[in-house]
């Protein structure tokens, strides 16, 4: 198996296994909140998924999925109206509706989503909204008092969604991998900034068009750019909506580790004669065991 082979098996070893649990629970969901809300019975219209899911980026063994319920706007009027906390109320309301249909689950109101956990370890969440001209959502935030908070998840998924068709199917895995990586070294950033951060990299990257072949070059030019953001900075601007992503912790020092690992790695596969074993260990301490040994 070569170097291209072994990152094709890491990249399929990472991807989600739905099996079609998710979607019908997300019909599910869907369709007790269009018949309680829009009485209508459709398990699809008015929701959207949206973080790591709907962006296509999650990996397997990922454990919040989020979704957006878009309500009618008489419903925003209701509740924008309550001389107290109305944004609570209506989280209340949305999570008395699931409970029709997953009346056994321990589903809670977290301040801006509904929580509704699975045995299996994935926890939805449901944020009801509005839908604003702009194609912006408005949803409840109830913590101090409640407010009303704006979100713009479309354009960041269709952005990501373009990029990816642009550069012949490498930014995808390129979040993916790097998600595997946040998760062996603990790194303190986003899953939104990680997707960013490679959204932003590999549009000027020389090999964007390459295969798997080039992607040990794709995982060490990336630790170098993450490596080499300014530490000072406090957020970024996610693709296509221009939101601030804040930042977490420093990234950086550990994405320079990586990027001395990773070239550790690249001197074993081009040595005479190559030294492949070790090549793969290097890459299995960067990214943990999904990757091939």
């Amino acid at each position: 198996m070569g170097l291209g082979e072994w990152f094709s098996v890491f990249c399929t070893n990472i991807q989600v296994q739905d099996g079609g649990t998710i979607s019908s629970r997300y019909k599910a969901m869907t369709r007790r909140l269009n018949t309680d809300f829009w009485g209508t019975s459709s398990d699809t219209s008015q929701s959207l998924y949206v973080g790591s899911y709907g962006r296509n980026t999650a990996i397997r063994g990922f454990s919040d999925l989020d979704m957006i319920m878009q309500l009618p706007y008489s419903v925003y009027e209701k509740y924008n109206n309550y001389s107290g906390n109305g944004q609570s109320a209506l989280l209340q309301a949305v999570k008395t509706s699931i409970e029709r249909t997953y009346s056994t689950t321990s589903i809670r109101g977290d301040g801006q989503v509904i929580l509704v956990p699975f045995t299996d370890g994935i926890t939805f969440e449901v944020v009801p909204a509005f839908i604003n001209k702009d194609d912006s959502y408005t949803y409840p935030d109830a913590n101090n008092g409640g407010r009303w908070r704006t979100t713009n998840p479309k354009p960041e998924i269709s952005a990501i969604r373009t990029r990816n068709t642009n550069c012949n199917g490498n930014l995808v895995p390129l979040c993916r991998m790097m998600r595997a990586w946040k998760r062996k070294w603990d790194v303190p950033i986003g899953g939104l900034l990680v997707d960013t951060l490679a959204y932003q990299f590999i549009d000027g990257w020389p090999y964007k068009d390459k295969s798997y072949l080039y992607y040990d070059y794709m995982c060490r030019d990336f630790f170098r750019f993450m490596a080499d953001q300014d530490k000072e900075k406090e957020y970024w601007k996610a693709p296509g909506s221009g939101q601030y992503v804040y930042g977490k912790g420093l990234f950086q020092w550990k994405a320079t580790r990586c990027y001395n690992i990773a070239l550790e790695a690249i001197s074993h596969e081009t040595a005479t004669p190559k030294r492949e074993w070790s090549a793969k260990q290097k890459w299995r301490e960067i990214f943990g065991n999904s990757f091939p040994d």
